[in-house]
């Protein structure tokens, strides 16, 4: 089966949900634009948007139109070429309108599984459960014929797991979008020893075609970017903790979440991280790569706590960020939770107070937004961490603590064979979480 033809009968398992029907999105467009080549005019492409969620397919459909205008509109130089031979498309707009029609036409929403018994591959994007997983798309591949392939979008689930309880053959495999699919450049690709070359070289064609940046990892839960981030999470809670013996709780996680941003340069703080993936999301995946873990023990009692207090964090179906450990104002942190009060404390009632404890900010120190534009980030950070190790305030040492251990979990994913080597880790941390250097680095010897 050719590329063309793997693709013109396709279902998205979760369609609805965020990260699927960026999935959805991605794999619409590539099927409409293949549909629109001479070759394939007059073949019939259908794109099955399958979930349990009435309320979430309901708005699919708006979501799909007006994301396809935006694409639309960047490449209409193309679309005016594919549709060159449609001589009641004059205008730019209606060139564009005609696209949109053609993206949506192909695309059907519905609740039932059994949409997905003809098709040719197999997109899987619900939630977290390797016994979820392996229930459905052990369903579908016995009911069918197709022997089709599929795509997981699991983050930690062990593929050779899915691939063996269900009994797939082999055509399996990690392909893990990250968030939002539509804006994410990177996507982790694991495979097993028992993957078919022929599953492995579509994903890879596929991947090609959405122009995504493509790093391997080798099936050990949780892969490169879990991997690294969940560690990474442990450690800011247990830095929390440990301020929080001197300082209340709430205080402890404004600073280091501050830390975690300004010191580190990252995009936003540890805790901030850690509400926009939900503390509910990170319980659940270090609980499936726990298991697999014999020489560690992936769990935060502050997370139980958390969750029984019914603070997740995660994001509302806008997109706009629920309250975790920060309160947020216009998608700001404001205030941090207080487990005991059960209530939030407003950063403004304690902030002088942390940030004097913290110290100044040391000299050569780069905004985030700034750094990631330099093309000599390397040498600018080194220069900063070198005369951060100058220094004695309670900001460096956190600061040094941190990207050192940050260090240490990198070149960990490369030693145990998660990783190929430190240059994949560091694409993941920098693509895929837009860091502004690499944790593998030589800053925090």
């Amino acid at each position: 089966m050719t590329y063309d033809e793997r693709l013109q009968n396709v279902t998205v398992l979760g369609a609805a949900g965020k990260m699927g029907s960026g999935i959805l999105l991605l794999t619409a467009v590539e099927m409409t634009n293949l549909s629109l080549k001479p070759e394939n005019k007059g073949k019939t492409f259908v794109l099955n948007a399958m979930d349990l969620s009435d309320a979430g397919l309901h708005g699919l459909v708006q979501y799909i139109k007006a994301q396809v205008l935006k694409v639309a509109e960047k490449q209409v130089v193309w679309l005016r070429s594919a549709y060159a031979d449609r001589a009641d498309l004059i205008e730019n707009g209606e060139i564009i309108e005609q696209y949109i029609f053609d993206v949506l036409n192909i695309i059907r929403p519905t609740t039932a599984i059994e949409v997905a018994y003809k098709s040719n591959l197999i997109f899987e994007a619900v939630s977290e459960n390797p016994d979820l997983k392996v229930k459905i798309l052990s369903q579908i591949d016995s009911n069918n014929p197709n022997k089709p392939f599929y795509l997981t979008n699991t983050s930690s689930v062990p593929i050779g797991l899915i691939d063996q309880k269900a009994n797939l053959g082999g055509r399996v495999l990690g392909f893990h979008f990250y968030n939002p699919p539509a804006v994410q450049k990177l996507v982790e690709l694991i495979t097993t020893s028992a993957t078919q070359a022929e599953t492995r070289q579509f994903a890879l064609d596929y991947a090609k075609a959405l122009k995504k940046v493509v790093v391997p990892a080798n099936d050990i839960a949780g892969f490169i970017g879990n991997g690294h981030f969940m560690r990474d999470g442990l450690h800011g809670l247990g830095e929390a903790e440990k301020l929080a013996k001197d300082f209340s709780f709430p205080e402890a996680v404004y600073m280091v979440n501050k830390v975690t941003q300004e010191y580190l340069v990252r995009p936003m703080g540890i805790f901030q991280l850690m509400d926009y993936v939900g503390i509910d999301v990170m319980q659940f995946i270090m609980n499936v790569m726990n298991p697999y873990m014999a020489t560690e023990n992936l769990h935060s009692p502050i997370i139980d706590q958390f969750i029984a207090l019914g603070v997740k964090g995660g994001q509302m179906s806008s997109g706009a960020q629920k309250d975790g450990f920060l309160k947020y104002e216009k998608g700001k942190p404001v205030a941090a939770y207080d487990p005991q009060a059960k209530e939030y404390i407003m950063f403004e009632s304690f902030l002088a107070k942390c940030d004097a404890a913290l110290g100044n900010m040391p000299e050569g120190a780069v905004a985030w937004k700034n750094a990631v534009k330099m093309k000599n980030i390397n040498e600018v950070m080194a220069a900063f961490y070198s005369h951060m190790k100058t220094l004695d305030t309670l900001g460096a040492q956190l600061s040094l603590k941190y990207g050192a251990r940050s260090n240490e979990i990198g070149a960990a994913l490369v030693s145990d064979g998660v990783a190929a080597n430190k240059e994949d880790v560091n694409t993941v941390m920098l693509t895929g979480f837009f860091h502004a250097y690499g944790p593998v680095n030589e800053f925090f010897k």
